[in-house]
């Protein structure tokens, strides 16, 4: 059964075709990111520009990749949300068309259910039930997975997410957009011990999680130490600083909540995910648990096609109701 997958949820237009769930024939991305560096972050106006613009030749391009016809293709995977409106609306109106035209079932797919099943293209699949963390650019949260499609939210954060904090403070260090990837290539230069930033929230007995008062703490700095900024301290000290506050919180948070919850099995998902000193952080930790470990290659981090053809695919399978072919902006997983 081969599944078309097309993603517009933010600032990539992706498609991807999976046959079977498992073998992932094609998986292309055309990224806006030069594109919005300049403003600092993703711009919606310009972004759903671009995806009308690319989303044709990015399906065109993933079907002759996966060397099959459209014809072949069974059913359609797209995401209906979380997102901006009017990026969720170019591949909303893509999905209808291609099943119309071709006569085959559309499901809407939450975009951060995506994130999570990225872990289940790879082999081989992890042990359920398991707690994953779920962390990109708008969301943070510890989920508990009892099984595909059944999930309970255990935590999460009570005011910025992890890669919104990524990307506020590398503008704040003039390290440029996406901040995640910035900060991480400065901090390689950087010693974590410097600073002290504080871990918010990491001794509450709850698995919620806070990252605008490190950012706040960032940002003082910069106004308090201007005079040691350059010479005792370097930018690259305080993005490492920053890196590793954020890097603590997430990977204690997490392990709490697998020994709350008594499972054996760890994922993270979503595009903070890629990053590499969390994934060492917590595959270390984990190790010292006796927990296994599990996170996608770094391509399925970020946004992806393949990821929603997966859980257009596992709804299909599992005789569950996708989301309505309309932009849902807010919807929770």
């Amino acid at each position: 059964m081969l599944t078309l997958g097309i993603e517009t949820s933010c600032d990539e237009s992706a498609a991807a075709v999976l046959e079977d769930g498992v073998e992932l024939l094609s998986n292309v991305v055309a990224t806006q990111i030069d594109v919005h560096a300049k403003f600092g972050g993703v711009v919606p106006e310009v972004a759903a520009r671009k995806h009308t613009e690319a989303i044709n030749l990015v399906i065109q391009q993933a079907i002759e990749d996966a060397g099959v016809r459209f014809g072949e293709i069974e059913l359609i995977a797209v995401t209906a949300g979380p997102g901006l409106v009017i990026s969720l609306v170019v591949g909303i109106s893509a999905a209808r068309a291609l099943s119309e035209s071709l006569d085959i079932p559309a499901v809407g797919v939450n975009h951060m259910e995506g994130h999570l099943l990225a872990n289940f293209i790879i082999k081989p699949e992890p042990e359920l039930p398991a707690v994953c963390l779920l962390v990109s650019g708008g969301h943070t949260d510890i989920v508990f997975v009892e099984r595909s499609g059944k999930y309970k939210l255990l935590g999460g954060t009570v005011d910025d997410a992890a890669g919104e904090a990524f990307d506020k403070v590398a503008r704040l260090l003039d390290l440029g957009y996406p901040g995640g990837p910035a900060i991480q290539q400065a901090a390689e230069n950087g010693d974590p011990s410097k600073i002290s930033f504080p871990r918010p929230m990491i001794h509450k007995k709850n698995l919620n999680l806070s990252f605008s008062g490190l950012k706040t703490a960032v940002v003082n700095f910069m106004h308090t130490s201007k005079e040691k900024i350059g010479r005792e301290i370097t930018i690259s000290d305080i993005a490492a600083s920053f890196q590793e506050a954020v890097v603590d919180v997430l990977v204690k948070k997490t392990l709490s909540a697998a020994d709350e919850c008594g499972v054996s099995t760890v994922m993270i998902a979503g595009g903070v995910a890629a990053n590499g000193p969390l994934r060492m952080m917590m595959k270390q930790e984990c190790d010292r648990a006796g927990i296994t470990f599990f996170t996608p290659p770094f391509e399925m981090c970020t946004d992806n096609a393949a990821m929603i053809a997966k859980t257009g695919y596992e709804l299909l399978m599992n005789g569950r109701n996708g989301l309505e072919l309309t932009p849902q902006p807010n919807c929770s997983l």
